[in-house]
């Protein structure tokens, strides 16, 4: 039967309340009145109109469970009793309802066998009848149940029927605002991804915890080489991961509240936070729950964040200096101890600022021209003469002073800044060198130092290529000198691939500061490396200490086994080099022999001092 039929079956006054009944509801929902009283509203208006009749309304989740939304005259243990309900075939009238997204009439209760597990909840109550009805939503999935429930047996009449067909009508434009405002609720303060708090929930819920006066810690995280997880194995992998971190923070410790500010940035509030000791263990706890390893088919990968924390009241009396000043402690953790957890302190906003200044003087001088190379030479230890030369930035400052990279140390940290003084370094080499060739100076090669912003940006081989490509160089003139932090950053053998590629055009490879820190023997195994130059700290100690002597003495014989040269830096003494030379090995450079030196010193030295061309005796054989 046709909906407006059943309407003219009614009197004009049952028509009425119906239409007032469907105004009033349509109000309460274009108000932005919330589901449950919406709900409520129907139910109350749809008894009035039907005396006798007691009416309920259950939702039904993705999973197929019934829980109540709105059921005024009936008791609450009745609705306690039946939350959860999973919907089938032999769930009373709304789970069965549900199941079959069709009305469901039972005229009694007491012999219909839908009911059989559930009656001995309705008896107790004088409920004989149930009739209920699916909402269903766009896509015909139950969403809820409208029901009326009767106090006799019996089926429902036409009136019943009309005012049913009118609420399940309305009762459905009300669920599918909430849905839609819940939407766009968590689009405004969810992130996602992640469905953590977003950046703006966050602002909220700080300004929040301000207002009350609250004891509470902020922790700043970074996931740790997320950029690089994108780039070599797709942002599949990268939001996999992002996902997982997310979900281990949020349920590290109960008292903290983890929302996204974006990309790989996370902002974590913790509630009842005492002092430094209570915000320190959160983040202790916040870092081991993230460590474990994350697969995706046939790819591994074991995470890792940066925390930095600021306390509310000791570190900042307000949002704007609590995040500045979490933000400062981050970016220091980054720097000092990527992977762990520094909590502000004064001292660190100075570094912040002279980090600032820096950068913005690296800026001009490289607008200017002022970065320039100065080189140090490596030389044989038992003839003192030079086999090539390592590439050191140096800044010419306003006045004509050079400062060494010590002072401009902080800036290089950007990694913009430092991409940027790799490339105008690379063109200035490549420049001098293709002048000392010209020249038919014995040179051999120079050593060039790249950061880790070098590799993540992936365009490193095509850098040095075009570079020396440009002046004419052959790279069997370059030696790329990857420190063992640098290689350390390297995400699924990111660097060593990229060396990898690089060797492939006959240049050679160094690993830098071999020794100072990490796994380093392990890092023979993987890393190809034509070069191992031992750290100074090493050489300072040779003759006063017999253990440092032991350890450079097996550096120098591991290295001969794997068919790799050694060069030890930083050597000051003639008694140093002499120890290193019975040691057996070949090369060395330090101020013993020359402090880094400008283009025109550089070319003296390479007149008076550079070692006739020996290819077998100058450049490192090759390792497997």
């Amino acid at each position: 039967m046709q909906p407006d039929l059943r309407l003219m079956q009614m009197n004009a006054g049952d028509t009425g309340a119906l239409l007032r009944l469907q105004t009033e509801v349509l109000e309460a929902v274009a108000c932005g009145t919330g589901l449950a009283a919406v709900a409520d509203l129907l139910c109350r208006r749809a008894e009035a109109l039907a005396p006798g009749v007691i009416c309920s309304i259950l939702t039904v989740d993705a999973d197929g469970l019934l829980h109540p939304l709105a059921a005024p005259s009936l008791p609450q243990s009745y609705s306690s009793a039946i939350d959860r309900l999973q919907m089938g075939p032999k769930a009373g009238s709304c789970g069965t309802a549900a199941f079959r997204r069709e009305p469901v009439v039972v005229c009694d209760i007491d012999t219909d066998p839908l009911w059989e597990d559930f009656r001995h909840l309705t008896q107790p109550l004088g409920l004989r009848a149930c009739w209920s009805s699916p909402i269903l939503d766009q896509d015909g999935q139950p969403v809820a149940t409208f029901a009326f429930y009767y106090r006799t047996s019996r089926a429902p009449d036409d009136m019943e029927r009309s005012i049913v067909q009118t609420c399940v009508h309305l009762c459905a434009i009300a669920i599918e605002n909430d849905q839609v405002r819940e939407r766009n609720h968590r689009l405004a303060y969810f992130d996602a991804l992640t469905g953590l708090p977003n950046r703006g929930h966050f602002n909220g819920l700080l300004a929040t915890s301000i207002a009350r006066k609250e004891r509470f810690g902020l922790l700043l995280v970074d996931i740790d080489h997320l950029k690089a997880v994108n780039d070599t194995v797709g942002h599949g992998f990268g939001d996999m991961l992002i996902r997982t971190i997310a979900e281990r923070i949020a349920g590290s410790d109960p008292r903290l509240t983890a929302c996204r500010l974006g990309g790989d940035e996370f902002a974590v509030l913790v509630a009842d936070c005492r002092d430094a000791m209570d915000l320190g263990k959160a983040a202790t706890a916040m870092l081991a729950a993230v460590r474990g390893p994350i697969k995706a088919g046939d790819q591994t990968l074991d995470p890792h964040i940066t925390v930095g924390g600021a306390l509310f009241g000791d570190d900042g009396a307000d949002g704007a200096s609590l995040c500045q000043n979490a933000d400062f402690a981050l970016y220091h953790a980054k720097e000092m101890r990527r992977g762990g957890y520094v909590r502000f302190s004064p001292d660190l906003r100075t570094s912040m600022l002279e980090r600032v200044r820096m950068v913005r003087n690296l800026d001009q001088a490289m607008l200017e021209g002022r970065i320039l190379p100065y080189y140090q030479p490596v030389v044989r230890l038992d003839t003192s003469e030079i086999i090539g030369v390592e590439a050191l930035a140096r800044m010419r400052m306003p006045d004509g002073r050079i400062a060494e990279a010590s002072e401009f140390h902080a800036g290089l940290s950007d990694p913009r800044i430092a991409y940027q003084m790799t490339g105008q370094m690379l063109d200035q080499v490549a420049r001098d060198v293709r002048a000392w060739l010209d020249l038919g100076m014995d040179f051999q090669h120079v050593g060039i130092n790249v950061t880790t912003g070098d590799f993540q940006r992936g365009d490193l081989e095509q850098r040095i290529v075009d570079a020396f490509a440009r002046t004419g160089v052959p790279l069997k003139h370059v030696v790329l000198e990857v420190n063992e932090a640098v290689y350390m950053s390297g995400i699924d053998q990111m660097v060593p691939k990229a060396v990898g590629a690089l060797r492939q055009h006959g240049l050679l490879v160094a690993l830098d500061d071999f020794g100072t820190g990490f796994a380093s023997l392990t890092h023979l195994l993987s890393f190809p490396v034509d070069i191992i130059k031992i750290d100074r700290s090493f050489v300072n100690r040779l003759g006063d200490d017999r253990a440092g002597d032991v350890l450079v003495g097996a550096i120098i014989d591991i290295a001969r086994k794997l068919d790799m040269r050694v060069v030890a830096e930083g050597i000051e003494t003639p008694a140093q080099a002499a120890l290193l030379d019975a040691f057996g090995c070949t090369l060395g450079q330090g101020y013993l022999f020359s402090r880094p030196a400008s283009f025109e010193e550089t070319t003296g030295l390479l007149r008076l001092f550079a070692q006739k061309r020996d290819p077998a005796a100058v450049q490192p054989r090759r390792s497997a």
